[in-house]
């Protein structure tokens, strides 16, 4: 059996994320950027298909961990019969190279350790020809390497690095593994205590910026910790999730490829990242946002990889199993060549957003002369959708199915109507059609009322003509779309409580006779971030109560180091879904900050009826 997913904790440079299991095994780790290829692929695996493994040798009669105040190093405690040994995991942002750092201190007694590398390249898939040098080792295949440093004596067996030691009280031992280009020398190895120094710094004076006042507030600083570790630095894009094919249910065939950015994410990331004071995020966010929207605007993917690469092709790795035996393992993502019309309100929400908070009357703030300007490219996106909004899509789930008019896609269209008039109206554009893009929203709100709303079930539909229920219906209220003391808006969250709540957690839709909604096996687990947008559409309608017990709930579903996946197993009692998920943190930052009494809301402006 597979290592619960909640047991993993990560660790991350800004650049690549690694998965750190209970017992003190790295068993995800993509080098060098976070959609790399990965040299630790036993997540998806057996541990022969690369892990890095530092735990005691005895019995272990108790584990607790924790980060190390605000920040993502992690401290694991093993207590054994003979004595307490603290592991400290992390990696350190701003390296050249990506180096994970291990630091194993005795606490008290006498623990034997043992260390068992298992390095293989190209997701378990390329075994590397590994040398010893004076301190531990280089391990090379095609141009990967990595620079191994150990101050333990190794042996070597069947292709695996493996050491026994011992650690008293007091004793402190410090190991890394570093990535470096194969055509390049060697690095030469960093100080472990002082890589630690650095990067409790790092996040010490990242936390100090953060503005939050609200409720939760250390819940929702280790939520935006994890949203920082997605996003990758050099270009500001924000990840999905650090993971690949974790099923979204357990032994099936719901497993995507999520270390891409998704233009979705950009309202909520936007959102999440200036309710919390990071405004230097946000643009550099909004800023990626631009580039990769950019040549034909109007024509643009649904996610991209993080330096902007548009292909995205999907393939199946067969020599790895899966996790507990969910197959197949995907890397790239189908997905990339949908049509979904959603995207276009997201895009134009997130624009909207950003033209009001983060950009001065000279729209440059700090932009190179080459970059695109904001709303430079608002013609070219709106006159695309014109031509494209009455036509059928894929919707927000990335069905494989047939493509349906997803009621929830529509409504996007008319938030991308009814941004571009504002966004256009902030930067004072004269040259731009602002009546007839607000003709056009009052046409898309018309034909939603008038198709998508099914008066028999007082609710809106997950498509036209369908009496079938959808999460994502959740979002006319969040985005404006009717306020929410609308009897068409209440009705339709009491429909989702009613047809998709399950144990308590909402499900994106209704999948116990799946086959004829996507293409794929039914069942599959809740959707966190939907649940989470349950209680923002209850505290929406005055339903505080239930709203705050509802955040309760999902609260708890954090494992012990306050990390959330995509969905979980009301069944099986597990989280499952790729891990961490951006979209649930970022749910969980939104809501908390909605919920917080006197906290700004998002939500209640974006909500409130037209003045």
């Amino acid at each position: 059996m597979s290592t619960p997913i909640e047991d993993y904790a990560i660790i991350g440079d800004t650049r690549t994320v690694a998965a750190v299991a209970r017992n003190g095994s790295i068993d995800w780790w993509c080098v060098p950027r976070i959609d790399s290829g990965a040299v630790f692929a036993a997540l998806l695996g057996e541990p022969e298909h690369g892990r890095w493994l530092i735990g005691p040798k005895d019995a272990v009669t108790s584990i607790s961990r924790e980060y190390a105040g605000d920040s993502l190093v992690l401290e694991t405690r093993f207590t054994t019969a003979g004595g307490v040994v603290k592991v400290s995991d992390f990696m350190a942002p701003g390296l050249d190279d990506p180096t994970i750092f291990r630091i194993v201190e005795g606490v008290s007694g006498s623990v034997r350790m043992e260390l068992e590398l298992v390095a293989r390249f190209e997701y378990g898939s390329i075994v590397p020809w590994a040398q010893a040098v004076g301190d531990g080792l280089t391990l090379v295949a095609g141009s990967d390497a990595l620079r191994f440093h150990s101050p333990v004596r190794l042996e070597g067996s069947d292709n695996t690095t493996i050491s026994e030691f011992t650690v008293t009280e007091g004793q402190r031992l410090g190991f890394s593994a570093a990535w470096y280009s194969a055509l390049d020398d060697p690095p030469m190895p960093i100080d472990a205590p002082a890589a630690r120094g650095v990067t409790e710094q790092y996040w010490r004076e990242w936390v100090d910026r953060c503005t939050y006042t609200g409720e939760w507030r250390d819940d929702v600083v280790r939520s935006l910790i994890t949203v920082k570790a997605l996003q990758y630095e050099p270009t500001g894009a924000v990840c999905a999730a650090a993971t690949t094919s974790l099923p979204e249910q357990l032994g099936g065939v719901r497993n995507w490829d999520y270390r891409y950015s998704w233009l979705r994410d950009s309202s909520l990331t936007l959102q999440a990242l200036l309710l919390s004071g990071y405004s230097e995020e946000a643009k550099a966010w909004q800023r990626w946002l631009q580039r990769a929207i950019a040549g034909d605007p109007g024509d643009f993917q649904i996610m991209y990889g993080v330096g902007g690469e548009r292909r995205l092709t999907e393939v199946e790795l067969d020599w790895l199993p899966g996790y507990e035996d969910s197959k197949p393992v995907r890397i790239g993502n189908q997905a990339s060549e949908q049509f979904q019309l959603d995207v276009f309100g997201e895009i134009l929400d997130a624009a909207l957003t950003g033209v009001e908070a983060l950009f001065g009357p000279s729209l440059d703030n700090g932009l190179p002369a080459h970059h695109p300007k904001p709303g430079e490219m608002l013609p070219a996106v709106m006159e695309h959708l014109e031509q494209v909004w009455q036509l059928p899509d894929d919707g927000i789930w990335e069905i494989r199915g047939p493509q349906r008019h997803f009621t929830q896609s529509k409504v996007m269209a008319w938030v991308a109507f009814d941004r571009a008039a504002k966004i256009a109206e902030h930067l004072g554009r004269t040259d731009v059609p602002v009546a007839r893009w607000r003709e056009l929203a009052d046409q898309v709100k018309a034909e939603v009322c008038e198709k998508g709303f099914n008066p028999e079930k007082n609710s809106f539909v997950q498509y036209y003509g369908s009496d079938q229920m959808d999460s994502s219906l959740l979002m006319l209220a969040r985005v404006g779309f009717l306020p929410p003391d609308d009897p068409r808006i209440i009705g339709t969250v009491e429909a989702v409580q009613r047809e998709l709540m399950v144990d308590g957690f909402v499900q994106r839709y209704e999948t116990s006779d799946a086959d004829s909604v996507d293409g794929l096996p039914a069942g599959e687990g809740t959707f966190l971030l939907t649940t989470f947008w349950l209680v923002d559409n209850l505290a929406l309608i005055g339903r505080h109560d239930e709203a705050r017990a509802l955040f309760e709930r999902l609260r708890s579903l954090r494992n012990d180091v306050g990390l959330l996946s995509e969905e979980y197993d009301t069944v099986n009692k597990r989280l499952i879904g790729n891990f961490p998920q951006a979209f649930s943190h970022l749910g969980f930052i939104v809501s908390a900050s909605h919920l917080s009494a006197g906290h700004p809301s998002p939500l209640e402006a974006r909500a409130a009826p037209e003045a």
